[in-house]
């Protein structure tokens, strides 16, 4: 991915991380904003996969409003990233857990 690309997924008015997690972490996706915005959450989880460092994971938790994930994040993941993203599970609250293994 080029420089150009990676800042691209940036540009939301509140980014959601400013730091880049050399570890495993969870990207809240489930915020009322995001409820109705797909490509708010897209935006998000690929800024969310170029804050994470290679050999760390992040689950991109989503909100449930917008369906199972498949529907709108995984063809985004697969094309940016070439990574498999793994479903995890529907939380109690109605959102979705998404793992992406960061390579």
């Amino acid at each position: 991915m080029s420089d150009t690309d990676a800042h691209a997924h940036d540009e939301t008015a509140e980014p959601i991380t400013d730091e880049v997690h050399d570890n495993s972490w969870s990207a809240n996706l489930e915020k009322p904003k995001y409820a109705d915005d797909a490509d708010l959450a897209v935006r998000d989880a690929l800024a969310a996969i170029d804050h994470t460092t290679a050999g760390n994971h992040v689950n991109l938790v989503t909100h449930g409003d917008l369906g199972h994930p498949d529907e709108f994040l995984y063809d985004a993941i697969e094309r940016e990233y070439d990574l498999d993203p793994e479903y995890v599970e529907q939380c109690g609250c109605g959102g979705h857990v998404t793992r992406v293994q960061v390579a």
